[in-house]
């Protein structure tokens, strides 16, 4: 059948609209992104006003900018040690630790295919409780003195998530094995956290609930850096396995057939996801649904491209802390919440109306 010269215009119309069309759905992602960032920004300045020092959103964003560009901003001492000193670096890791969390979430979403899985219901929060827990009531860790809490915390993360590896391994790595695998120790380490604050006295065990309701309180700046560190090493990776997560939710048969090592893909990602948590929750705590709620809001918005899903549902985690943050400095002020309760009670009402609005399949 000859190709006639009309025939070659309408594959050329065609390409140009799709072409058109494709850079117009890139370009919402982009805007969202965009978007995000300056709400970030913009959260970020208004939280700094909140306290017993009444600070202005302008007197914040100058003391910020009078530490990087001293020649043309001009603060004063008074702002710049409250500002600097006193609420940065817990807004910082506001938004560094929502920004992991979500990463962790979008990750192990992506690669188990499961809308329910995240760094808390595959075990790894629980495993770290247990190990604050056993730091708080027995004195026993790994490391001593003002890090024993912490590192307890991070050892037992990764422990746990090697564990689920192990046990997935054992069983042959697919998501419903790695899924199993992570509610079991869940349940494990659960039932031995309440163990010890049954055994433990009654200022320790209120220790153990506080640190398990997740709290920005305990941050500095040290602390601060380690997070963001730990999230900026792992982030590049994921965004280059972005595509193989793509070819993996049509199922692991599609994506072996496309050239993806499924098996090894699974497992470093989970790593990695599961190295981001630990480094956040032994600083700041349990801090629940950000992993799981804000890459739901995100793929709703941008869809399920992890090349995008991944940045986006950072800076939506990023949002829903800080945010979850600034309301529980502020709800009962001076009275501070911890932000892990905020974060449950924000999470709850999305879910169920998640579950309403969805009748059919979630992914």
């Amino acid at each position: 059948m000859a190709i006639t010269f009309g025939m070659v215009k309408d594959r050329e119309r065609n390409r140009g609209r799709l072409k058109e069309e494709y850079a117009k759905f890139v370009g919402r992602k982009v805007l969202f992104i965009t978007l995000s960032v300056l709400i970030i920004v913009a959260l970020a300045g208004v939280a700094a006003t909140l306290g017993s020092a009444n600070l202005s959103v302008k007197e914040v964003y100058t003391a910020i900018l009078a530490k990087f560009l001293p020649q043309y901003f001009h603060s004063t001492w008074f702002s710049e040690t409250i500002v600097w000193g006193l609420r940065l670096h817990r807004i910082i890791m506001g938004i560094v630790a929502g920004m992991g969390l979500a990463i962790a979430g979008a990750a192990m979403q992506g690669i188990l295919k499961n809308p329910l899985a995240s760094p808390f219901t595959l075990g790894i929060a629980s495993a770290a409780g247990f190990g604050a827990s056993l730091a708080i009531i027995m004195g026993a860790g790994f490391v001593g003195g003002e890090y024993l809490i912490i590192g307890n915390a991070f050892v037992f993360s990764l422990l746990a998530s090697l564990t689920v590896y192990g046990l997935a391994k054992y069983k042959g790595i697919t998501p419903e094995t790695m899924i199993l695998a992570g509610i079991a120790i869940m349940y494990l380490f659960s039932a031995m956290t309440s163990f010890l604050q049954y055994v433990g006295q009654s200022e320790q065990v209120h220790e153990v609930v506080f640190w398990m309701m997740g709290s920005l309180g305990r941050s500095s700046w040290d602390k601060v850096k380690i997070v963001t560190a730990v999230t900026v090493l792992c982030l590049p990776y994921l965004l280059l396995k972005s595509w193989d997560i793509n070819a993996m939710g049509a199922g692991d048969e599609t994506a072996k057939s496309l050239g993806v090592n499924v098996e090894r893909t699974r497992v470093i990602c989970m790593m990695l996801a599961s190295l981001i948590t630990a480094a956040v929750i032994c600083f700041t705590g349990t801090i629940g649904f950000i992993g799981l709620v804000a890459p739901h809001i995100t793929r709703m918005v941008v869809g399920g491209d992890h090349r995008f899903l991944l940045p986006a549902s950072a800076l939506v985690g990023a949002i829903l802390l800080l945010g979850a943050d600034s309301i529980a400095r502020t709800i009962l002020a001076p009275v501070i919440l911890p932000v892990g309760i905020m974060t449950s009670f924000l999470g709850v009402p999305f879910f169920i109306y998640l579950f309403l609005r969805r009748r059919k399949e979630f992914w």
